[in-house]
C-alpha cells in the first residue's frame, strides 16, 4: 500500500470522524470537505453526487412534512401510543413493532423519535428495563428503511436488482419478511431483563431522579389530521402499485415513460399538494416542522458523505473489484460484512448502496445474462443498516436522553452501548434468515 493511499484512507476516516464528532448536519459539512482534500491535496477526482437519492428523500419529506402540520403524525403516533399502553405486558415486543410499522408507511426511521418517551413510560410502569425495548425499537426503525416501499434505499436497490430477474413484489416481500423476523428474534433474545436488577435505576430513584409513569394523555383528532394520513397512505399504495407494475418481471405498464425515481418524487410531491389543499395546511409553516427539519439535514448529510465515499471508492474501483471477486464470490456472507461496515462510516442507508453495490455487481459479474450472485445482494441488504454502531445518531442519542432511569446508556468505550447487540443480532437474524428466503425464491 502506498503512501499516498494511506494517506486518501486517513482524509476519508478524519473527515468521517470529525462529523461523527460535530453530529447532526456537521456530518454533511465534514464529508464536503473531504472531498475537497481528497481533490485539492490527493489528486482524487470527485465522485458522483446522490442526487436520486437526495431528491428522493427530500419528496418523501416535503409530504410527511404537510401531513404532520395537518396533524397526521400526531394521530398515528397516538394510535401506536394506544396499542403500547393497552398491552403493557408486551412492550418488549409491541415497540419494535410500532417503530417498524412507522418507519415502513413513512419511510424514514425519525418517526421513532415520538415515540421514545412512551415506550419509557410503559417500561417503567411494567417494571421493566426501558434500555430493552428502546434499544431494540431504535434499531428496527433503522433496518425497516430496508423494507420501506417509499425509502430511497428501496428505490434504489430495486432498481439495480430487476435487470437481474428480481420483481419488485418479490424484493419487497423478502426485506419485509426477512426484517421484521430479524427484529422480532432479537426482541425475544434481549427481553429476559428486568428494571429492578439495575444497579443504576436504584441509584437515580434513590435520588428522586426517576419520574413517574403519567399514563395515557388524551389528544384531540381532527378531521384533517385523519384524511392526511388517508392521503398519504393512498400516495404509498400508488407507489407500490406502479413500481410493481413497471418491474419487466411483472410488465403490467409497457412502455415505461415514467421511470420509479421520478414517479415516487412526483406522487410524493403530488400528495404533499393534496394534503396542502384539502387539508388546509398553511405552506409557510411547513419548513418549520420538526420532520422538515431533520430530513433536510438528513439530505446535506447524504450529501457530503455519500460523495466523500463515492469519491475514495471511485478511485479504488479496481482493487475493490479484485478483493470482492477473490473473497465475496468465495464467501457470500462477507458483502453484509462490507455492508456493515460502510453503513457505520457513511451514515445512510441509501448512500452505503450507492457507494458499495455497483461495484460488488461488476466484480461478480453480475449481469442479465448471468444473475446468479444477484442473491447476495438481496440477502445481504438489510446490513447497509449499521446505523447505531457508533452511538451519535439522533434517535440513538434521543433515547439515551429521554430515559430516566438510566438504564439506556453509552459506555465508556464508545461501542459498549445499549444498542450494539441488539442491532448486530437484528442484522445478523435478517441476513441469515435473507439467505435462507432467496434459496427459496
Amino acid at each position: 500500500m502506498s503512501i499516498m493511499v494511506i494517506l486518501q484512507i486517513v482524509v476519508l476516516l478524519g473527515a468521517i470522524f470529525i462529523g461523527v464528532r460535530l453530529g447532526g448536519i456537521g456530518i454533511g459539512y465534514a464529508g464536503g470537505a473531504g472531498v475537497l482534500v481528497l481533490g485539492l491535496c490527493l489528486g482524487m477526482k470527485p465522485g458522483n453526487i446522490p442526487w436520486d437519492v437526495i431528491l428522493i428523500i427530500a419528496s418523501v419529506i416535503a409530504a410527511i412534512s404537510a401531513m404532520q402540520l395537518a396533524g397526521g403524525l400526531q394521530y398515528l403516533v397516538y394510535i401506536a401510543e394506544k396499542i403500547l399502553y393497552k398491552n403493557p405486558k408486551y412492550i418488549n415486543y409491541l415497540a419494535p413493532i410500532v417503530t417498524y410499522v412507522l418507519t415502513i408507511f413513512a419511510g424514514t426511521g425519525h418517526t421513532a423519535f415520538s415515540m421514545i418517551p412512551v415506550i419509557v413510560e410503559v417500561a417503567k410502569g411494567e417494571n421493566i428495563r426501558p434500555s430493552v425495548p428502546l434499544s431494540i425499537a431504535v434499531v428496527a426503525s433503522q433496518i425497516a428503511i430496508t423494507a420501506s416501499p417509499v425509502s430511497a434505499a428501496v428505490i434504489y436497490m430495486t432498481g439495480v436488482l430487476e435487470p437481474f430477474g428480481w420483481s419488485y413484489p418479490a424484493l419487497l416481500g423478502v426485506w419485509l419478511l426477512t426484517t421484521f423476523l430479524g427484529c422480532m428474534i432479537t426482541a425475544f433474545i434481549i427481553s429476559k431483563m428486568d428494571l429492578a436488577s439495575d444497579p443504576i435505576y436504584q441509584e437515580r430513584l434513590k435520588e428522586g431522579l426517576v419520574k413517574p409513569p403519567v399514563g395515557l394523555k388524551d389528544m384531540t383528532i381532527t378531521p384533517s389530521a385523519k384524511l392526511s394520513v388517508w392521503i398519504f397512505l393512498i400516495g404509498v399504495l400508488c407507489v407500490v402499485f406502479y413500481a410493481s407494475a413497471i418491474s419487466p418481471a411483472v410488465g403490467l405498464i409497457k412502455p415505461v415513460i415514467v421511470p420509479r425515481d421520478a414517479a415516487i418524487m412526483s406522487l410524493m410531491l403530488a400528495v404533499g399538494a393534496l394534503i396542502t389543499v384539502l387539508c388546509k395546511v398553511n405552506l409557510g409553516d411547513v419548513a418549520g416542522t420538526s420532520v422538515f427539519k431533520s430530513g433536510m439535514v438528513a439530505c446535506i448529510c447524504v450529501l457530503g458523505v455519500a460523495w466523500l465515499g463515492d469519491t475514495f471508492v471511485s478511485g479504488h474501483t479496481k482493487e475493490i473489484k479484485d478483493f470482492a471477486a477473490q473473497t465475496i464470490s468465495q464467501y457470500p456472507a462477507l458483502l453484509a460484512v462490507v455492508f456493515f461496515l460502510a453503513a457505520m462510516l457513511l451514515y445512510s442507508q441509501a448512500a452505503t448502496a450507492k457507494a458499495i453495490t455497483p461495484t460488488v455487481v461488476a466484480a461478480l459479474g453480475i449481469t442479465a445474462a448471468n444473475p446468479d450472485n444477484s442473491y447476495m445482494l438481496v440477502a445481504c441488504f438489510a446490513a447497509v443498516s449499521a446505523l447505531f454502531v457508533l452511538p451519535t445518531y439522533p434517535t440513538l442519542l434521543g433515547a439515551v436522553q429521554m430515559d430516566d432511569t438510566g438504564t439506556t446508556r453509552i459506555g465508556k468505550w464508545v461501542f459498549n452501548h445499549s444498542f450494539f447487540i441488539p442491532g448486530v443480532l437484528a442484522i445478523f437474524f435478517s441476513v441469515a434468515l435473507g439467505f435462507v428466503v432467496c434459496g427459496f425464491v
